[in-house]
């Protein structure tokens, strides 16, 4: 072959190799401009809400907001029972799932990563996990509240823990597969049985992870209204009694905020606010926990 030749065949492949470099130059380019149109698209929507939530959710906070009860139409009051309630079955729904989601993660991740048990769990978490809420709040209803033939907190509190212990049992598992194997490895070589490899090693090791996923958890039940709906009700009055009736925040914005009456609207607001900002503060928890770490 002669050297005019070679240098053809070498100019054709520049040039071949120069028309599909500029071809992915411009599949980048456009793919990366939808990006960029599909972000700012969400960006517009997510800052208008946010926009709107501070505007009116800031006119509707007062001193009687955060102390009074809820009030009938057209009066002053605000939604002290109905921030209580919230927090009261938030806060024991996390207590009750906390514990068994994290064992049941542990099981999975040390115990049983591929048997059938182990298999079979994660299946049923994951339609847990894509399960709608209203489910729940039906299978619950169904369970407790027509059997027992009342509402209660208490039946509120059981419907949002099983919205949790689906988020804390992935959570767990996947961080502590994320710990190397090298540190097991270590402590049963030093003579440690098991449980005290997983106590003081792998979960110590995989905590952060461990807390943002019961942070997550908890900022997602925090704004729950359709299983409440169907367990705990509402309740205008404030109430300490789990055995009744309990008001809580979303159901009284999903109240308020469908009534003709402007009070309750801007009672609505205000609950819609402070909803926000405890859950924004959860996932910046969330953040900061886990920086840097596994």
């Amino acid at each position: 072959m002669s050297t005019a030749e070679n240098l053809l065949r070498a100019a054709d492949a520049n040039r071949l190799r120069e028309h599909k470099y500029a071809q992915r130059k411009r599949v980048n380019q456009i793919a990366l401009t939808l990006s960029l149109a599909a972000m700012a698209f969400g960006l517009v929507w997510l800052i208008w809400i946010l926009w709107d939530t501070v505007r009116l959710g800031v006119g509707g906070l007062g001193w009687a907001t955060l102390t009074q009860m809820t009030p009938p139409p057209n009066e002053v009051g605000g939604i002290a029972n109905a921030i209580y309630g919230s927090f009261l079955m938030v806060m024991l729904a996390t207590f009750v799932a906390t514990p068994v989601g994290i064992m049941a993660g542990i099981y999975l991740a040390e115990y049983d990563p591929k048997g059938w048990l182990g298999s079979l769990t994660r299946f049923v978490n994951d339609i847990l996990l894509s399960a709608p809420s209203i489910v729940i709040g039906l299978f619950v209803y169904a369970v407790i509240v027509a059997r027992f033939k009342t509402f209660s907190g208490w039946a509120g509190v059981i419907a949002l823990a099983l919205i949790v212990i689906p988020v804390v049992i992935r959570t767990t598992e996947n961080m502590l597969l994320l710990v190397p194997a090298g540190l097991r490895e270590a402590a049963y070589a030093l003579g440690a049985p098991k449980w005290k490899v997983i106590i003081s090693i792998t979960l110590r090791a995989a905590r952060a992870g461990v807390v943002t996923g019961v942070l997550l958890a908890v900022a997602r039940i925090a704004g729950e209204t359709a299983p409440l709906l169907f367990t705990s009700l509402n309740n205008q009055f404030w109430t300490s009694s789990l055995s009744e009736p309990m008001a809580s925040l979303p159901v009284t914005i999903f109240k308020f905020a469908m009534s003709p009456y402007e009070n309750w609207q801007q009672l609505a607001w205000a609950g819609v606010f402070l909803i926000t900002v405890a859950v924004l503060g959860l996932n910046i928890l969330a953040r900061v926990l886990t920086r840097n770490k596994i």
